[in-house]
């Protein structure tokens, strides 16, 4: 039998049920793991996303897209392809996308992580024949923290950064990692303030009812010391701009999985760099594989040829793939300058 999946110049398409997953061209019918700008593009004439997903793609990509929402776990069938989606616990409304026709069953990962961050839920190991996995942090090197331990740290940093009437700014991901760090601040030390593009995307997720602290957004024309000893959170295309000099006695950090590569840090300038991913640590990336039972296993991004020929020494039929996917948590697309 053919293969249930293939990779094409358009993504990753199933040619029985005539469907692409997170295509990065046009297409008729699009299936999408998450909202992330590598995987959420505009121009498909239909989208089919979990439920979660969809008020942030409206958000996103614009609300006129004609898009179907599925719970966890709930399936459709397309011309005899049973499709359904799973948990990722990659940010709010990310899944895993199993598809299953005459006993072949694939699983498409897209990014995803195994900690439970309290927001986007546990990732579900999936059983199936052929996983397309992901490997953004596909080293032996890249190894997490307790997210806890990296919470505290945060908390501690902004702290004696107030102590001194200094303001700290964060940098993260308007997407995901925005919304984890704001959910574990200690709002006991300080305000908590954001840019103008996080905020819009959390007042999105709280009126699906995510608990997400209010962050009021900077405001044009607001006096420095207002923002003295409170904590900011801004897209990394906010950082070193002309939009954080009206912060007068600042401090910058950067929140990253990429925080743990020594000379990061000097490279983009940053005082401080907390180690923290909404991707999967090398731990994670074998254990979530071991887990799905997979015997065929294709690796889309990241360390992708190193981690292959990893898993193909496992005893893995494992194959790395060329796709447009990038897992790059640093690049914010729609992180308007406010």
């Amino acid at each position: 039998m053919a293969d249930l999946l293939v990779f094409t110049e358009k993504g990753i398409y199933c040619p029985q049920a005539d469907v692409y997953i997170d295509p990065w061209k046009p297409v008729n019918r699009a299936l999408i793991t998450h909202a992330h700008s590598d995987h959420a593009r505009t121009g498909h004439k239909q989208y089919l996303a979990t439920i979660d997903s969809v008020p942030i793609l409206k958000h996103r990509l614009g609300s006129f897209i004609k898009v179907q929402g599925l719970r966890y776990g709930e399936s459709i069938t397309i011309n005899q392809v049973e499709i359904s989606f799973h948990r990722a616990g990659h940010i709010i409304g990310s899944a895993q996308i199993r598809l299953a026709y005459k006993g072949e069953i694939w699983v498409a990962s897209g990014d995803y992580k195994i900690e439970n961050d309290g927001l986007s839920g546990q990732f579900e190991p999936v059983k199936c024949h052929t996983f397309i996995t992901e490997s953004t942090f596909g080293l032996p090197s890249f190894k997490w923290k307790p997210q806890a331990q990296v919470y505290q740290e945060i908390n501690d940093w902004w702290q004696s950064n107030r102590e001194i009437g200094r303001t700290s700014i964060i940098s993260a991901y308007s997407l995901g990692k925005a919304q984890r760090i704001i959910h574990n601040l200690n709002s006991d030390i300080g305000p908590i303030y954001a840019h103008g593009a996080i905020e819009n995307t959390n007042e999105v997720l709280r009126g699906q009812g995510f608990n997400i602290p209010l962050s009021p957004k900077i405001e044009n024309g607001a006096k420095t010391d207002q923002y003295k000893g409170a904590i900011i959170i801004a897209p990394p295309s906010a950082i070193g701009s002309a939009w954080t000099k009206k912060f007068g006695d600042y401090e910058e950090a950067f929140v990253s999985g990429w925080m743990n590569v020594r000379g990061i840090k000097r490279r983009r300038n940053a005082e401080r760099g907390f180690v923290l991913s909404d991707h999967a640590d090398w731990t994670g990336l074998n254990e979530a594989i071991k887990n799905t039972g997979a015997h065929r296993v294709f690796v889309t991004h990241g360390y992708t040829e190193i981690f292959a020929q990893w898993l193909s020494e496992q005893g893995y039929d494992a194959k790395a793939v060329k796709t447009a996917f990038t897992g790059d948590e640093e690049v914010d697309t729609n992180a308007e300058n406010i």
